[in-house]
């Protein structure tokens, strides 16, 4: 804990985002063996080191670290630290979705798999509809983006398909999620290679 208190403390005298980041990610692996062994030992032990690490994890793009902590940390309820206003089932969920958006925004691609992890964690857990929204927006933007015209075959149908399920969900849960114009766009692909697959 004091080794926590002295890094945050030096976390707080640098302004710049992405000087934090790459701050977190040098001081990330001296909290490893920590880490770790309270994973092992598996008793529901946990404190903000614990949390703190996980919520480093994900803003340094180590989120499958970070998901290994919310596996433990959520089923016995572990809080976020007090500077954190969410709960912790929501920062899991709609940091990581954040992190796809970010990434699909940008160009780039996401693991699917990361978001289906995510939701499945977080899937009982109570949250705001607007981040589990959030979520579900994330999975439908990755499955659209895995959608290829130029080859279209069954298992490009099925991403349409699971994309409409996972926007239809985000609109449900709030309708100001951004999914609208997505939602139009596999509704137009699938009208148009309907009966294309195969």
């Amino acid at each position: 804990m004091a080794q926590l208190h002295q890094d945050m403390l030096r976390l707080k005298q640098i302004q710049s985002i992405q000087a934090k980041v790459q701050l977190k990610a040098e001081l990330l692996p001296a909290y490893a063996p920590y880490v770790e062994g309270v994973l092992s030992a598996g008793k529901g032990a946990g404190d903000e080191v614990l949390t703190t690490v996980m919520a480093w994890r994900i803003d340094t793009g180590d989120l499958a670290g970070a998901l290994d902590i919310a596996e433990y940390a959520l089923p016995y309820g572990l809080p976020m630290p007090d500077r954190f206003t969410r709960g912790t089932p929501c920062v899991v969920a709609e940091e990581v979705a954040q992190a796809a958006l970010t990434a699909l925004k940008a160009g780039g691609d996401f693991d699917r798999a990361i978001l289906l992890r995510t939701a499945e964690l977080t899937a009982t857990h109570d949250m705001p509809d607007e981040a589990r929204a959030k979520l579900h927006l994330a999975l439908g933007k990755v499955d659209l983006k895995a959608f290829n015209p130029e080859h279209v075959d069954a298992a490009g149908i099925e991403r349409l398909v699971n994309a409409k399920a996972q926007l239809a969900r985000a609109i449900e849960l709030h309708d100001k999620c951004g999914a609208k114009k997505d939602m139009d766009t596999v509704e137009k692909l699938l009208k148009k290679h309907a009966g294309e697959a195969g």
